[in-house]
């Protein structure tokens, strides 16, 4: 491209995208936004009331529709925050139907709502939507009537091949901001576990492990699900085992920093793993299960990966992974995991589509 693009960047409506982040997917918004911005894109994010500021941010309000009476008391109606989202989602791509050709030059879609996918061929722009998630069924359905010029980025390969009995896409590997994940004070702290806390992402199992092991561990991050966390992590809280709260960014960096090892316990198929890449670039070696995209950059010189679920495994791992180098985990990080690799990356898929759109 001559001139940097006008790019329309759909983010999720369900959490603002600010710190504390409270997933991968709001980080990954965050990041894209901030470095497409800094390198002179003409950046709109649409993203969650309460988003960051310095951002360029319009809202989607998600709480300006509520049905009426009559329509909330049918058998088949979704959940509340289903039919605000569905609302916000819907509003934004008619205007973008009416008016994103006079905007913008190329709209990316970093939501898990079907909607924009779904009604991208109303559009007069290139379309980027980025999977962030295993195939599901509403998704697979938006995809079957997205627009041949529609272009596809996977946070991973393991995320493409997942997907890629619905459509190819283009392997764009998650980065992180290695200028503010920076390797910290010696290392020879407690084990950190830090994430969502919720039974997917497997807290309790780090625990287990860590306490089969001998090596006290730190948790953080946000609480989402209640109920797990007064069954299964609050019962396994010791002086030795630490609950610190939904940390913010620098609290967390200077946790993860001074960990000796960060435990990484999915019991899913993560797509990407964004904890172990902020690790990593901390210098903070990994040790976790050998899952989803967590092989692709989780390698013998930044963790050790065991069977998945294996807490006797895990807890034999942890040893070896933090007597890693440190120094090598984040020459890594700086090489094959950073936010500027990611977004020289969708640089290329902008520049890409916008072509083919323009040739069409």
């Amino acid at each position: 491209m001559t001139q940097p693009l006008r790019v329309c960047l759909i983010a999720s409506s369900r959490f603002p995208v600010a710190e504390p982040f409270a997933g991968g997917l709001e980080a990954h918004s965050h990041g894209l936004a901030r470095e497409l911005t800094r390198r002179g894109y003409a950046v709109t994010l649409f993203a969650a009331p309460g988003s960051d500021s310095s951002l360029n941010v319009h809202e989607l309000a998600v709480d300006t529709f509520v049905p009426s009476a009559t329509a909330r008391a049918d058998v088949g109606a979704g959940p509340a925050q289903w039919i605000q989202e569905h609302h916000a989602y819907l509003g934004l791509m008619l205007d973008l139907a009416r008016h994103g050709s006079r905007r913008f030059d190329v709209i990316h879609n970093n939501s898990l709502h079907h909607l924009p996918v779904a009604m991208a061929s109303s559009l007069e722009v290139p379309f980027v939507t980025t999977l962030h998630t295993p195939p599901v069924p509403w998704l697979e359905s938006a995809i079957a009537y997205a627009p041949k010029s529609a272009a596809f980025a996977s946070v991973s390969a393991f995320t493409a091949r997942s997907w890629s009995h619905v459509t190819p896409s283009t392997v764009v590997l998650n980065g992180v901001d290695t200028d503010r994940w920076q390797v910290g004070c010696g290392g020879g702290g407690s084990a950190v576990w830090f994430g969502r806390l919720v039974p997917e992402k497997g807290a309790h199992l780090a625990i287990d492990a860590a306490a089969i092991a001998g090596v006290p561990l730190d948790l953080a991050g946000p609480i989402f699900d209640p109920e797990y966390f007064a069954h299964h992590i609050r019962p396994r809280l010791s002086p030795t085992v630490r609950y610190l709260g939904h940390l913010c960014h620098q609290q967390l960096v200077e946790v993860v920093g001074r960990a000796s090892v960060a435990l990484v316990t999915p019991v899913w198929d993560e797509p990407y793993g964004l904890v172990a890449a902020e690790a990593i670039a901390c210098g903070t070696p990994v040790a976790g299960f050998h899952r989803g995209a967590l092989p692709e950059f989780v390698t013998e010189s930044t963790g050790i990966l065991v069977t998945p679920d294996d807490v006797r495994a895990l807890a034999a791992a942890i040893p070896s992974a933090q007597a890693l180098p440190r120094h090598g985990l984040r020459t890594y990080a700086l090489d094959n995991l950073s936010r500027e690799r990611m977004v020289d990356e969708y640089e290329s898929l902008y520049d890409h589509v916008v072509t083919n759109y323009c040739a069409a």
